[in-house]
Parts: C-alpha cells; structure tokens; sequence
C-alpha cells in the first residue's frame, strides 16, 4: 500500500473527532504540524501516538518545518538551532552543518514525526522577505557542500531530505505567502546559479523537492508548483530527480492564481507534485477533499513511502547519548 496524495494540518493540541475522520479519509496521507500542535514533549507525544492510531489501516506521513531561526515549530524542550547562513559564517562549517542537521533530525524523529522539510537550497541574494538567512549562503556552490553535509547528518538519525523552493525563491522581494511573486530573470541567470544547488544534491541523492509559488514569466506563466514545464521538463528530464516532489502550501497567496482549492490540488497533481499541502484552512481542506479531483498513480503513491522516517532512538535514549549533549553544545554556540 502507497500513501495517499494530500497533507493536512490539525488545529490544536489534540485530535478533534472531526480530525480523525478526515484522517481517515482515502485522499489522506499526510499531517503537518505548527507551533500552536505544540505545548510540551509529553503532549506531542500523545498527539503523534493519537494521529498513528486513527491512521492505523494506512501508512501516513507526519511532518513539521523545524528548520532553526525564524521557522522552528517547536521550541521549548528542543534545543533551539541557528538559522542555516550561521552555519557557513562559522570555522569548520562543513562540520557544523552535519552537526546541525542531524541534531534537528535526531530531535524529531525521537518523536516518531517522519521528517522536516529541510534544508533550504535558496540562494540568498540579500533581497528577499522570506528566505534571508534560512539560506546557507549566496554562493551556490557553498549552499551545495554544506547542504550536503547537513543531508548527511539528516540521514544518520533516520530522516529524509526535502530541498526548497525550487527552482530558487531567493531572488524575489515578494513572500509568496502574502502576494504572487514574479522573477523576471532569464534561463541564463537562473540556471548559473539557482539551479545549482538543486542539480548537485539531485546527484547525490536528495530525497524530496518542493517547487516555489514563484512565477518565473520568461519561461511559464504559472508558478513553479503547477507547471510541467518546471516539473516535469526540467526536474524530472532535464536534472534526473526521481524523488517525491511535494506542493508548498495551497492556501497560500501565491498559489492564488490557479483558481478555487479544488483547481490548485488538481493543477498541483497534473504538473507533477506526489502530494499537495492544504494548510491553515480547514474549509479549503474538505473542498479540495470532497470536490478534487486527483488520480495518483501508484508510482506516486509508492515513492511517498520513501519519506517515512527510519527506525530511531525514543527522546529519552536520545538525551542520554553523549552525542547528543556534546552536538548541543557545538551548534548552540553558534545562535
């Protein structure tokens, strides 16, 4: 049995009866939690126990965004991590980033959430309003080797890696977000250096992409997340990758353009994506669920599997491992 195609969120702290049923439901196959999922280690626990056993008949993915700085859904309990441009500001950055990538992963994962959706391969061009220092760097080929690093350092704890926003997001003012971001650049300028990061990872064997709201209007008029031009043509033919290509989040304000709920998921769906994000929007989740719709081949459904976490130590063995209080150390030195 594959995973179905559609990540959801849930609203507080505890599954509502609601919830469970829309768990349940066939299109279903994901979770993703935020900061308000979060009150302590022992709730997350019981929540996590709660979704796996409402979801029992079928696999299904739980995630979170817990990169470090600015996007860190869980603080309190966790160790609080450095955004990613700290990392190759500091001696040793290579280093640094396998530490701090597998600190993140390892801290997750003893929670039994499949993964977080890191690390970030936008090149940071010191402009935009949301990317900033969750960029390794403004050179592509150092965002290349310390994001390596830190996928390295995911994989030791058991998790897999998701690489965003492709093809880069880092180069538009705009929070796609709040607004539709357009790049005006050329292919020349977005292949010389966007793209890299991307192509060399895909190389080594990143586990996941997720495209950017971002429409780059010298090549498509849609954004990346909805276009076999970006998806198809260049993701999977021109650059390889055979992982799991996830949506950004539907409800955003730069999927907009693509019409009702329904018309993103299934936009999504048909350029390319494995699984769609509908988040923060309970309302736009059960059109999408009742109304889309979405034929996902069983290839699709097969990959998703990819990205469940590997067997990992429970939180309690892992706060007892000398690893963990010395990798501690090492990157909180660096916030």
């Amino acid at each position: 049995m594959g995973i179905s195609p559609l990540m959801l969120d849930i609203e507080g702290i505890e599954l509502s009866s609601e919830e469970k049923e829309l768990l349940q439901h066939p299109l279903t196959g994901g979770v993703i939690f935020f900061t308000r999922n979060f009150e302590s280690t022992e709730q997350l626990s019981v929540l996590i126990a709660d979704i796996r056993s409402a979801t029992k008949k079928k696999p299904v993915l739980i995630s979170v965004d817990h990169e470090g700085g600015r996007v860190q859904r869980f603080r309190s309990e966790f160790t609080i991590l450095p955004p990613l441009a700290s990392l190759s500001e500091s001696e040793q950055a290579e280093t640094k980033s396998y530490a701090h990538g597998w600190l993140m992963a390892a801290e997750v994962r003893a929670m039994d959430i499949d993964f977080s959706f890191a690390p970030v391969l936008d090149v940071n061009y010191a402009v935009s309003e949301v990317i900033g220092d969750r960029s390794f760097n403004k050179d592509p080929q150092v965002i290349s080797l310390l994001a390596s690093e830190y996928i390295k350092g995911m994989r030791e704890a058991g998790m897999a890696s998701t690489g965003k926003h492709f093809p880069g997001h880092g180069a538009v003012v705009e929070d796609s977000h709040l607004a539709i971001p357009i790049d005006k650049r050329f292919k020349e300028e977005i292949w010389k250096n966007d793209i890299i990061p991307f192509a060399n990872l895909i190389k080594v064997g990143l586990d996941a992409v997720m495209p950017a709201h971002v429409i780059y209007s010298e090549l498509d008029d849609k954004p990346a997340g909805f276009s076999p031009y970006w998806l198809q043509q260049v993701l999977r033919g021109e650059l390889g990758f055979e992982g799991v290509i996830f949506s950004d989040d539907l409800t955003m304000e730069g999927a907009s353009v693509m019409g009702g709920y329904p018309e993103r998921a299934e936009a999504a769906m048909a350029a390319g994506c494995d699984m769609v994000l509908v988040c923060n929007n309970r309302y736009g989740a059960i059109q999408v669920l009742d109304q889309a719709h979405i034929n996902q081949t069983e290839k699709s459904a097969q990959r998703l599997l990819r990205m469940q976490g590997k067997p990992f130590m429970n939180r309690s063995a892992l706060l007892d491992t000398k690893k963990w209080a010395e990798t501690v150390d090492e990157i909180t030195a660096l916030v």
